[in-house]
């Protein structure tokens, strides 16, 4: 974890900077967007044919992400931060900005998905789309109360110029996250089907540590990883003076095997999408829905307390 205490800037929550820092607990993965919205639907019980037209659709997920927020079992005693997609941000609950309520009510730190999507692959990645409206949207992020930002990237081979393509590109939007007093969690995410996954993350390892180095003292960022092939594979990264927190995502492993595999990459704590929400469904009573969360909240704060 790291050993800077120094905030960005004078705007940041200092509260906030503290618990995820510090504290024991995960991330909350909330912001399925676009393309991944359908499938997130459905494996929760909500058919294509239930609604129709975009608008209706993320009014669906916006009702599905609220019913996780304001579960009892979701609060900041394990879930340091959650996720939102921009339209998440951009819709209330219960009455207050979603970004106002997560940190008021369940003191859990709010952050923003910020990229448009994975441009095609190129040598064996695929960076991100051009984000021409950045500068703007980190503005209203900044006025809602969103403390830090997400966006994500693939790497699918062990290919230099694709993961160094990555890497530039992430810490470039970084540094323009950064000056707008926003924390940004950096995410390479290696693929976990591809086959060159081992040789791929240690290319990641080492473009990483090198952007760091170029940091400055007081500059802190967060970074989001495939749970490595080597256990604790990124200690270094981990115990940076410029890395506020590593945080592993679960890309596509089941919940059983992603949490095992945190378990054993010490100081690394988890930011879990669909393995968070493994068997939620619209269909539960508040009863049955609370207590398959709480489990599923509890056995990954338990795998990100390693």
């Amino acid at each position: 974890m790291a050993g800077a205490t120094q905030c960005q800037n004078d705007g940041m929550n200092a509260e906030q900077f503290e618990k995820v820092k510090t504290e024991q607990g995960f991330i909350a993965a909330l912001d399925q967007s676009g393309g991944s919205t359908p499938k997130a639907l459905k494996l929760y019980g909500i058919d294509e044919g239930e609604y129709s037209g975009d608008e209706e659709m993320f009014a669906k997920m916006h009702e599905m992400r609220s019913r996780i927020i304001t579960s009892p079992s979701f609060n900041g005693d394990r879930v340091l931060g959650a996720i939102l997609f921009e339209g998440t941000m951009d819709r209330d609950i219960q009455g207050q900005g979603s970004a106002t309520y997560l940190w008021n009510v369940k003191r859990v730190v709010p952050f923003l998905k910020v990229d448009k999507g994975l441009a095609d692959e190129t040598q064996g990645a695929q960076v991100m789309k051009p984000m021409p409206d950045l500068d703007a949207l980190l503005d209203r992020a900044n006025e809602k109360g969103v403390f830090g930002t997400k966006m994500r990237s693939v790497i699918k081979l062990a290919d230099d110029t694709g993961v160094n393509a990555v890497v530039d590109q992430q810490f470039e939007v970084g540094r323009q996250i950064l000056a707008k007093g926003l924390v940004p969690i950096i995410e390479p995410e290696v693929d976990i089907h591809s086959p060159q996954k081992a040789e791929a993350e240690a290319l990641l390892k080492a473009a990483i540590l090198g952007r760091l180095g170029e940091l400055e003292g007081g500059q802190n960022v967060m970074l989001k990883l495939t749970l490595p092939e080597a256990d604790n594979f990124y200690k270094e990264l981990v115990e940076h003076p410029n890395v506020l927190r590593v945080v592993a995502l679960s890309g596509g492993y089941s919940r059983e095997e992603a949490n095992a595999r945190l378990a054993r990459n010490i100081g690394v704590v988890a930011s879990f999408s669909r393995a968070l929400t493994e068997g939620l469904s619209a269909q539960q009573s508040d009863k049955e829905f609370d207590a398959l969360l709480n489990e599923s909240i509890d056995s990954i704060f338990k795998a990100s307390a390693t």
